[in-house]
Order: C-alpha cells, then sequence, then structure tokens
C-alpha cells in the first residue's frame, strides 16, 4: 500500500482524472444468431459469450460457440481479444452488471456488452473498477419500470470514472490480482469437492447395486431395493401455482414470501425461513406452500435453473411467486429436492423447457418425470448422507464456501479503497 500512495504523491499529487465509460476504449455489442439456422451453431469455434456464462473474474471459455457465417449473418461482431464484458440486461435484476474480464476473441448476446480499452488504460484496471461501482452504476443507468431489468446505455457510457497514471494502475491490478488468484484457486477445489459431491449423490439416488456396500450389509440394502418404486411426480403429489407479486409490494414485515428469483440465486436445498415479505393486506390475495412442500421455478435464463426447488421446511405457510409452484406431497421434502438436483432429472427436465427468450417450464410434461420412492426411514437416512456432503461445498458458515467467502471481502474491501480517489480539480 505504501508504494501505491507514494506513487499517488509522485505522480498526481493534485488528483486523479475522471473520464466517462464512453471514452476509455471501444464498446462492442450483441446479437444472437438464428437458432434455426444450424449451420451458424454446428461446428462453431467463435465462443459466444452470454449471461450464464459469467460470474468469474476471468473467462476462458464459453458454453455456446458459432460459426463465421454466424457472425457474418447476425448483428453479433467479433470482439478482440482482452476486453471486459458486462451483462447490461437480465429477467433477474442480480444478475445484471457482473463484469469479467475475457482474454480471448469472443461475440457478445445481444443482452451483454464489451469494452476494449485504449492504450493507456488496463483491461484488468476497468474489470477491478467496474465491479468496484456496479451498486453505483445499477443506481445510476438502471432503466426503471418493464418486467426486464435493464441498463440505459446512454446513462452507463456517461457513468465517469477515474483514470489514474499507467504506472499506478499497474501497482493497484498487481495487489488486487493477487487476492482474484487465491480465490480463483479455492473457487478450483470447491469445484473438484462439488463434482465428486455430485457423482455421489446421483449415484446413491439411482438405487444403482454399486451402492449396497459391503457383502454383509447387502442382503439387507437389497431388501430396501426391492421396495423402491418409481413413480411420476403427478401420482405422488399436486402442484399448486402460486400468485403475483412485484418488487412494489416489498416491505420489511410482513407476510412471508418466496420469489422464483431467490430460489436460483438465494436458496440451496431447502430453507426454513425467507429473505423476503410482501404486504400484510395481501394475505387474502395470494397462494402458499405449505411446511414439507417443495418449491419449483417454472422460468429462468438456462435450463438449469427452470424447474429448480427448494424444499420448504418452516414451520408456516409461505406465500409463493406466480412464477413458482408448490408441490405437495408426503416424502421428505429434501430427499424430493435432492432427487431434482441428479443429472439424470435435470436431462429428463430439459425435455419439458420451452426454449423462448425466457425458459419456460411445460408443467403438465414435468409432471410426469419419475423419481425413486423409497420407505421413508430409507429417505431420511439417504438425505442425512446428503446433508453432509452438502453443507461440505455449500455452507457458507464452514468449509471451503467461508474461507472462500473470507477472501472474497477481503479483495472486495481493498478494491474499494484501492480504488478511491480524490478527482482532480
Amino acid at each position: 500500500m505504501s508504494r501505491i500512495d507514494a506513487l499517488i504523491a509522485e505522480l498526481c499529487p493534485n488528483g486523479i482524472e475522471f473520464e466517462p465509460l464512453k471514452s476509455i476504449g471501444v464498446w462492442y455489442g450483441g446479437g444472437t444468431p438464428s437458432k434455426s439456422k444450424l449451420e451458424y451453431w454446428q461446428d462453431g469455434t467463435i465462443p459466444w459469450l452470454s449471461p450464464k456464462d459469467m460470474g468469474k473474474p476471468v473467462i476462458e471459455t464459453t458454453e455456446d460457440y458459432i460459426t463465421a457465417e454466424a457472425v457474418a449473418g447476425s448483428a453479433t461482431k467479433l470482439v478482440p481479444a482482452n476486453s471486459v464484458a458486462v451483462v447490461v440486461r437480465s429477467s433477474i435484476l442480480e444478475k445484471i452488471l457482473p463484469t469479467s474480464l475475457v482474454p480471448m476473441p469472443v461475440t457478445l448476446n445481444q443482452d451483454m456488452k464489451a469494452v476494449v480499452s485504449r492504450d493507456g488504460i488496463l483491461p484488468t484496471y476497468v474489470a477491478h473498477l467496474m465491479r468496484s461501482r456496479g451498486p453505483e452504476i445499477l443506481r445510476a443507468a438502471r432503466k426503471t419500470g418493464g418486467s426486464v431489468a435493464s441498463i440505459e446505455m446512454p446513462k452507463l457510457m456517461a457513468f465517469r470514472i477515474p483514470v489514474p497514471p499507467l504506472e499506478l494502475q499497474h501497482e493497484i491490478v498487481k495487489v488486487l490480482d493477487t487476492f482474484t488468484k487465491l480465490e480463483a484457486e479455492l473457487e478450483a477445489e470447491l469445484e473438484a469437492r462439488r463434482q465428486q459431491y455430485q457423482y455421489y449423490r446421483d449415484l446413491l439416488l439411482s438405487f444403482d447395486e454399486r451402492m449396497l456396500g459391503a457383502s454383509k450389509q447387502a442382503s439387507k440394502q437389497a431388501s430396501k431395493q426391492a421396495s423402491i418404486r418409481w413413480m411420476t411426480l403427478s401420482e405422488i403429489g399436486e402442484f399448486i401455482r402460486g400468485r403475483r407479486f412485484t418488487k412494489a409490494d416489498y416491505v420489511e414485515d410482513g407476510v412471508g414470501c418466496i420469489h422464483y428469483g431467490e430460489i436460483y440465486t438465494r436458496f440451496g436445498t431447502a430453507t426454513n425461513s425467507v429473505i423476503s415479505h410482501v404486504r400484510s393486506d395481501m394475505a387474502g390475495a395470494l397462494r402458499y406452500a405449505k411446511p414439507g412442500d417443495v418449491v419449483i421455478t417454472d422460468v429462468g435464463e438456462t435450463v438449469e435453473d427452470v424447474g429448480k426447488a427448494v424444499a420448504w421446511i418452516g414451520d408456516k405457510d409461505v406465500a409463493i411467486h406466480d412464477h413458482c409452484y408448490a408441490f405437495r406431497h408426503s416424502m421428505n421434502p429434501k430427499f424430493v429436492s435432492y432427487c431434482m438436483q441428479t443429472s439424470s432429472f435435470i436431462a429428463e427436465k430439459a425435455k419439458y423447457v420451452a426454449r423462448t427468450k425466457v425458459k419456460t417450464l411445460l408443467i403438465e410434461s414435468f409432471s410426469r418425470i419419475r423419481i425413486p420412492v423409497p420407505p421413508l426411514d430409507e429417505q431420511e437416512r439417504i438425505v442425512a448422507i446428503l446433508d453432509k456432503f452438502d453443507a461440505l461445498v455449500n455452507d457458507l458458515s464452514s468449509g471451503l464456501p467461508a474461507e472462500i467467502a473470507a477472501r472474497r471481502k477481503q479483495y472486495e474491501h481493498y478494491r474499494d479503497r484501492l480504488l478511491t480517489f480524490r478527482e482532480a480539480a
């Protein structure tokens, strides 16, 4: 820090020059090539970046790749290497403005923008700075009204950021990259643990013979195996759709509710508490999940988001949004929620998602997916095993997630401190 303080005193004793984002480099927009033209997507080699790829400080791969013909036949353009990409439109407010460095040439989805900074401005500096200013940019440039959250580009382009001398940028980036490198290493270890957990979860819930255990336990486990039935969700229970409420209905203290966006951004396998409340005078017009229900989303930006489930294990009824269904049944709710996380279930679910701009679950078809129905004591035994794995890779109060959260807070503290400057008069 002393080195940075010394550089500020030496190079810019009277403050730092601020510039609008428009002037820091060349900005690129995006577009989506026609999905009906298979030749645009088959054997594509050009990375196509969309909001589902975002979330890491550096993006090295994308889920989708397109062809040169797709670039020529759509609004998307090839963005040179070392750009800084940002999400400017999403159906979920929390997914607006994540910012990532993109080291390779890339094309963009229509909900993305990217900037290639001019000489004298490091792309890594821009990426760190925009992450730091994200909440401020959102307040200044968010488009009001409408069902989809978005950024007004003239306001984004007018937002002013500090542009210190290049030598000072290098020193700041050196410090901040140390934090992001450590976090990336921890994230890689956590991802390996998650893959291991997912493998055993899928195997355990497939009731594969390999899970029968040692020979002395085989007879007992084989007996349980024989009593397992596979049933469709419609045979097991019923789906109850929620009713609409909006952000304008939110209050500090009122009727506890679950919004569909919270299911894939804030909740895990199960929850016994809510994040949000809506006005008490709406109580009679709402629909509710009861304790033991599994709450399922029916929209999302990706197939994985659609149909994502959280078991409601609170002690009171909870209001659910109209893009949610309460699945009411007599099984262990966490067992059902775990079943809905398996790779086989997600593959089946994908068959029943309408792939429009916003992916939508076709609930009548979804209800025909089968899951295993072992005896209740076996459900509880499996849940106890999976809860231990789940805590290891997802519990923010312990293990790797807690360490990553601590490192992220440390990074954010130093990032915001290092990127706060006095503006030159």
